[in-house]
Formats: structure tokens, C-alpha cells, sequence
């Protein structure tokens, strides 16, 4: 299993658009072999910024690759310039390959 996160700082007071903006958006990812799951997460607000992760699960790092050079993945972030004010400073992405795993079996 391969985790992709990208981590999102969004200025004060913009944070119902930026959700907004993710809950509009289509995906396309339902559409790609290997996805498994998406979850896009809010954490802590700082001072100047409230964190956000977008947080996809794959079957393995190749198939998110793939994701990433498809179509699909063109056109879901063919409009990502348009928001650009939303965020203070690019998204920092993040890649991790599962190495231990346990599970309730609930779906979240």
C-alpha cells in the first residue's frame, strides 16, 4: 500500500473556500486502477494559516504514479491555478510506502 499526502497551508478565513473548492472538484479518481481511498483532512490553524492534507491510499506507488502521468490526473487539477490565493506557499507533498498495517474493519 502507498499513502500520498500533500500538505496545504490555507491563509485565515479562507478555509470554507478551499473546501469548497475540493468538494466541486471532480477527481477522477475512482476512474484510476490501484486507488483504494481519498480523505482530504483539516488539522490544527496556526497563526498566519490553517493545515490542511489531502490523503489518498493506492494499492502501490505504481499505481499513484501512473495516476500522475494519466489523464485523468490532468484533469482534475486542470483548474488548481485558479485558487492559488488561497494558499501561503505551495503544497508540500509527501510519500509513504505501508510497511505495518492493522484495521477495525469500519469504514470511515
Amino acid at each position: 500500500m502507498f499513502i500520498a499526502m500533500n500538505r496545504f497551508r490555507i491563509h485565515l478565513g479562507r478555509e470554507a473556500e478551499f473546501e469548497r473548492v475540493w468538494r466541486t472538484r471532480r477527481s477522477h479518481l475512482a476512474e484510476v486502477p490501484g486507488f483504494i481511498a481519498f480523505h482530504l483532512l483539516r488539522g490544527l490553524r496556526h497563526e498566519d494559516h490553517t493545515l490542511y492534507a489531502s490523503h489518498s491510499v493506492w494499492e502501490c506507488e505504481e499505481a499513484f504514479l501512473d495516476w500522475t502521468r494519466s489523464e485523468a490526473f490532468r484533469l482534475a487539477h486542470r483548474d488548481a491555478g485558479g485558487a492559488r490565493d488561497l494558499y501561503l506557499g505551495p503544497p508540500q507533498f509527501e510519500g509513504f510506502v505501508a510497511v505495518l498495517g492493522q484495521s477495525s474493519g469500519a469504514v470511515a
